[in-house]
């Protein structure tokens, strides 16, 4: 088993652009970039770029140079159709573009493979935690190339909705030493798709997370916390290494 945590970064996402494009931002001026879909996430290399999201159009990314000629880092954005766009960002005084316009990626989504296996039928059974007639389960988990998905069923047997509070992933020790904190790192879903806000009394709701890439280290164990809202049906699932390792790879799309 590996023992190095590896959370690899957003280049090779199988949704990411073929070839990282190259950007020149300057101190002076504002450089805009126009995206087909509604910004999701945007990753800085360094805060030497600076990098604003339009309030009411989200489809447009403003950024701009913090300082005159720092070192070339990279910026990553990430797009509600869960696409990723990679650039590679320079320093130039007058650069000779200020508007982008990006064009779709023609390539098959995260969001596109995260749909198709939303009503996939469970490929595991032992990932699980009851609580007061409810039940939440890792129902399967799915890889396409640098991506993980996971299927994740809440069943609500009690005659009272599930309202859903909080869904978070993260890594945390096995073991809480005497005099030292346990020691946490949240990782951020790049995609969601499912009903995030309710299951209703009586019946069962799906949902897949699509994250980046990684393997947990033996010290170390991966946490999917789904907490009710004003409620105590506070689910806590485990997933090992071992899990992971045996991720059904999904098919090409034709």
């Amino acid at each position: 088993m590996k023992r190095n945590f590896i959370l690899l970064c957003f280049f090779w996402l199988v949704c990411s652009a073929k070839a990282q494009t190259t950007l020149c931002v300057s101190t002076n001026k504002t450089t805009s970039l126009i995206f087909p879909f509604a910004i999701k996430h945007v990753d800085r290399g360094s805060q030497s770029v600076l990098a604003q999201q339009v309030k009411d159009v989200p489809t447009i990314l403003l950024v701009k140079a913090a300082v005159a000629d720092f070192n070339e880092t990279n910026l990553s954005v990430v797009t509600d159709d869960g696409s990723l766009y990679s650039f590679a960002v320079c320093y130039e005084a007058n650069p000779a573009k200020w508007v982008h316009y990006l064009p779709v990626n023609n390539k098959a989504t995260t969001a596109m493979y995260a749909n198709g296996i939303l009503d996939n039928t469970a490929t595991i059974k032992h990932i699980k935690d009851k609580q007061i007639e409810s039940v939440a389960a890792i129902s399967g988990i799915y890889i396409k190339e640098d991506i993980l998905f996971y299927q994740v069923t809440i069943e609500n047997n009690s005659s009272i909705d599930y309202t859903i509070d909080l869904i978070r992933f993260f890594i945390r020790d096995k073991k809480k030493s005497k005099r030292t904190a346990v020691q946490e790192i949240e990782l951020k879903p790049v995609y969601i798709t499912g009903n995030m806000n309710k299951v209703a009394a009586g019946t069962t709701s799906k949902l897949v997370f699509a994250l980046e890439k990684f393997t947990v280290p033996d010290a170390k164990q991966l946490i999917l916390q789904i907490n009710e809202k004003n409620g105590g049906r506070h689910f806590s699932l485990r997933i090992k290494n071992k899990h992971l390792m045996q991720a059904v790879t999904l098919p090409d799309y034709k």
